[in-house]
């Protein structure tokens, strides 16, 4: 469980890693644990309950609703760190191809 942990927490750094503040990539981190967590993920205060956040539960809800961050920085993170696993590729269907039939069509 400890290399996990540490695995996890790598990959928080990591894809946090553009927030400007320490508080905003500490409350990232526990939001990615508490998903990953056992337990109800319909509420971020219980979620950091479970994770020891007991004096500031309200740090993590704060982070998600009203904190300002740019959810675009996190996407391209985990968009440049999957690209290796997933071998991205484009399919293009062209449908200029296929005759048309009848008076409407163009």
């Amino acid at each position: 469980m400890a290399a996990v942990r540490c695995d996890l927490e790598d990959f928080a750094a990591e894809v946090f890693e553009p927030f400007g503040r320490a508080d905003q990539r500490r409350c990232g981190s526990v939001y990615l644990r508490g998903l990953l967590m056992d337990g109800g993920r319909e509420s971020v205060e219980p979620m950091a309950a479970r994770l020891g956040e007991d004096g500031n539960r309200q740090a993590p809800a704060h982070f998600i609703t009203t904190s300002p961050w740019d959810p675009a920085h996190v996407r391209a993170r985990l968009a440049w760190r999957m690209q290796p696993v997933i071998n991205p590729a484009v399919l293009i269907i062209d449908d200029t191809g296929f005759l048309k039939d009848g008076e409407a069509s163009a």
